[in-house]
């Protein structure tokens, strides 16, 4: 039977997360918001019109959204000719595709920005489908990202495994049905990540890469 290995990427796969921070945190000073970046971080990975809602609530002008949003797009996209994969990302992907694992990615990015990522990962030959945003109506930490990946792939819940980075990527797992595994590398504490539903946490691709034979992905 086939197995699906479906990976969130920014933080995951490739080392954006604070990137992201940083641009996000401009583009809110920019608008006059002053907001502390380890706030910032905490919400990043999720889509950004709930990105802004989490960290500037219901009182914002939410008609400036779409602005912030903009702001911070421009931002991050000074850096798509450099984002760095994470150690042993590509690696990882090409041996799973290589063990008969159907390769998903599932991301909040989309246009340039997932063909900058897909560039940095260079692993195009081990991914079997991408789902982005621009497929879902709704982000993680709903599960329809990950359901809309396992729909790509074919394959059923209890035959793949979700790798997250964030509480939002594991929460998206465990109410798809998936078994998650977290990944230290973009940030997050590894309890945080237990507690969101990671049954396994590693501390990036390499080190998943190197367990692979006692990890959910064996």
């Amino acid at each position: 039977m086939e197995r699906a290995a479906v990976f969130d990427v920014d933080g995951t796969l490739v080392d954006t997360n604070h990137l992201h921070v940083v641009s996000w945190w401009e583009a809110l000073r920019q608008a006059g918001h002053r907001v502390p970046m380890h706030a910032v971080h905490r919400a990043v990975g999720l889509p950004s019109t709930d990105l802004v809602a989490h960290l500037l609530g219901d009182d914002r002008d939410p008609e400036q959204d779409g602005k912030l949003s903009a702001a911070h797009k421009a931002l991050y996209g000074q850096y798509f000719d450099r984002l760095p994969a994470l150690p042993g990302a590509g690696e990882l992907l090409r041996r799973l595709h290589g063990d008969g694992w159907k390769v998903v990615l599932a991301t909040s990015a989309s246009g340039a920005e997932l063909s900058a990522l897909r560039r940095a990962l260079d692993a195009d030959d081990a991914i079997t489908a991408t789902a982005s945003a621009d497929d879902v109506e709704e982000g993680k930490p709903s599960p329809e990202p990950v359901r809309h990946a396992l729909d790509l792939a074919g394959v059923p819940a209890e035959r793949a495994v979700f790798v997250g980075d964030t509480v939002w990527d594991m929460r998206a797992g465990s109410r798809a049905g998936v078994r998650c595994v977290g990944v230290l590398c973009g940030g997050v504490p590894r309890a945080d990540l237990e507690e969101a539903g990671a049954d396994h946490v590693y501390a990036d691709p390499a080190d998943l890469l190197a367990s692979l034979p006692d990890s959910p992905l064996a």
